[in-house]
């Protein structure tokens, strides 16, 4: 039998009427489908506690009071305080392996099967109010987070029969079935669970499993720093990389070639993907784990960090019918996700967009994604050579690598395409200098070159801890500026918190430089001018330099110099 709608179950609690009811829905209509209990408690036409009941009422669970309750250390244990945080559950009771959690959201049914695929366990749900689950996580988990990944690693180095086993195992005494039985055992599943979730709240890009001589690091990188964990015991390397091959459906016997794998997590709702890379080294495996985590990465050209003035050019530009945009930089410098906002914006009913990219890292909905795959021949230019008979309006190749991709995409654009790619270099005008050297004409990079940015990512400093300070003789000749230049402007820096882990920085932003193809850059193109010719044009032009740029967000407070002098380098 179905449930009853939430609205209704308010209705037959007495909570609202019918007249209450109407106005919820079209509320809810105008709202865009936000959950109507939340929009009756916006309303004030009833109260959390109100709220949980109903919820109860409807799903058939019990309503608990969790600030009555003492839960015992031993079932806070069940569940890390990342994993709490993140899910907003609290544990209540353990027995006969079946953990009872209070939620707020019950009817969110994916989170029971997700935290039972974490933990290997059955979950039972009742329901508290959000009120309520806030409190507890303050009461219960409110420690540092270094403290509880020692706990779990302490507890493993307490575990005899753990250890002796990952000893065999490490030695090579365990059969194929031991070793997989031992990387399933709840201590080597709940620290991995752990290091995921912290990666994953941290909105880290990769998490690195390093075997040495004498130790197993685990490395966290975040905002493109990487930051040491407390190391698990060194017996234990290869069973947590046992663990993670298993999760990413790799070979668990072959340790002798490399191997890349894919994990697939819901994580609070959303899909998370794991990009795994498995490494043979002398002393072990090494595995990285690239963190594809969708909902952190903003696919809208507003958050990307452009200036309004640069955000009306570029956009004038994608709007163009053909032609190639290029964005370029280092690994690591956002490219890919600037020009997925792009698409993103672009992607509408009436115009077909299609990709190839090495490998494809987010998929987005109405867009036509082909992943490379060079072992059997398909290349990004033999990709390229498919996509146009497939009838597209925009096209992005994931990168421009040789002369016959650069070709194919020349001759894209020249047909009616839009072209988006990337290129590896320092900045913008020597990209017109590298498709030179490519091979490609200078006419025929005349007549398709729309727009070329170059991008960096630079730190944020942390907004809980940010102060003003008054930058150093040393600090100011790197950026060849005099105490006079900086006369009535401001310097910020964080000083370091919990929010930030003691760095002074929090999250990332782009600085950008872009250079707009007029007639004047393409006769100086024509005539062969040099990088630094058509820098100082295009600068004549109006284009900002990526230093210049990035002192713009210095000013602003949003970075600091030193990460805009690592970042860039002055123009000569």
């Amino acid at each position: 039998m179905a449930a009853r709608r939430i609205g209704q179950v308010l209705v037959d609690l007495g909570y609202v009427d019918e007249e209450q009811l109407e106005l919820l829905i079209e509320e809810q209509l105008q709202r865009g489908g936000e959950l109507l209990g939340q929009i009756a408690i916006s309303m004030n036409m009833i109260t959390e506690e109100q709220l949980a009941q109903a919820l109860a009422e409807q799903l058939g669970l019990q309503v608990v009071a969790i600030s009555d309750l003492t839960i015992p250390p031993d079932v806070l244990s069940h569940l890390t305080e990342p994993m709490a945080q993140l899910y907003r559950v609290i544990p209540l009771s353990f027995r006969n392996d079946v953990l009872t959690i209070a939620m707020s959201e019950p009817q969110n049914i994916s989170v029971l099967d997700e935290l039972r695929n974490f933990l290997g366990y059955q979950i039972r749900a009742v329901v508290a109010t959000p009120h309520e689950i806030e409190a507890a996580l303050e009461r219960y988990y409110a420690t540092d987070q270094g403290e509880s990944v020692e706990s779990i690693i302490s507890s493993m180095e307490d575990d005899k029969d753990l250890l002796s086993q990952a000893m065999a195992a490490e030695q090579g005494d365990l059969d194929l079935a031991s070793t997989e039985a031992l990387s399933e055992s709840a201590p080597v599943r709940k620290l991995l669970n752990m290091v995921f979730l912290l990666g994953i709240k941290d909105h880290a890009s990769d998490i690195h499993f390093e075997p040495f001589e004498d130790e197993f690091k685990i490395r966290i990188k975040a905002d493109g720093t990487l930051y040491e964990m407390v190391p698990p015991p060194r017996h234990l390397a290869s069973a947590i990389t046992t663990r993670i091959k298993v999760l990413a459906n790799l070979d668990i016997a072959e340790k002798r070639l490399p191997q890349d794998g894919r994990i697939r997590l819901m994580v609070a709702g959303h899909p998370v993907d794991f990009r795994v890379s498995v490494l043979p080294t002398m002393f072990g495996e090494s595995v990285v784990c690239r963190i594809l985590d969708k909902s952190v990465i903003s696919l809208d050209l507003n958050n990307v960090g452009m200036s309004e003035d640069l955000m009306s050019q570029f956009r004038e530009v994608i709007q163009k019918p053909n032609g190639i945009v290029l964005v370029t930089g280092p690994t690591g410098s956002g490219k890919t996700t600037t020009l997925y906002a792009a698409l993103s914006e672009l992607n509408t009913i009436e115009d077909k967009l299609m990709t190839t990219e090495d490998p494809v890292e987010y998929d987005i909905d109405g867009i036509i994604q082909m992943p490379i795959d060079a072992e059997i021949g398909n290349t990004f230019a033999q990709c390229l050579r498919s996509i146009l008979r497939q009838d597209p309006d925009k096209i992005l190749v994931g990168e421009i690598r040789d002369r016959e991709t650069a070709e194919i995409a020349v001759q894209a654009s020249l047909t009616g395409h839009l072209v988006f790619s990337t290129l590896h270099t320092n900045d913008a005008p020597s990209t017109i200098t590298r498709l030179r050297d490519m091979g490609i004409p200078e006419f025929l990079i005349t007549a398709t070159l729309q727009a070329i940015l170059a991008q960096r990512l630079v730190r944020r400093i942390c907004p809980e801890c940010r102060t003003v300070y008054h930058p150093t003789e040393e600090q100011l000749a790197e950026l060849e500026l005099s105490p006079r230049d900086i006369e009535g402007k401001s310097f910020y820096q964080g000083a370091g918190c919990v929010a930030c882990n003691n760095t002074g920085y929090k999250g990332r932003t782009a600085i950008h430089e872009f250079l707009l193809v007029n007639d004047e850059l393409r006769e100086m193109i024509i005539h062969q001018a040099s990088a630094g010719d058509l820098r100082k044009a295009a600068q004549r032009n109006g284009m900002v330099p990526l230093r210049d740029a990035g002192m713009a967000k210095v000013y602003e407070g949003v970075t600091t110099v030193d990460e805009v002098v690592r970042e860039t380098v002055l123009e000569t």
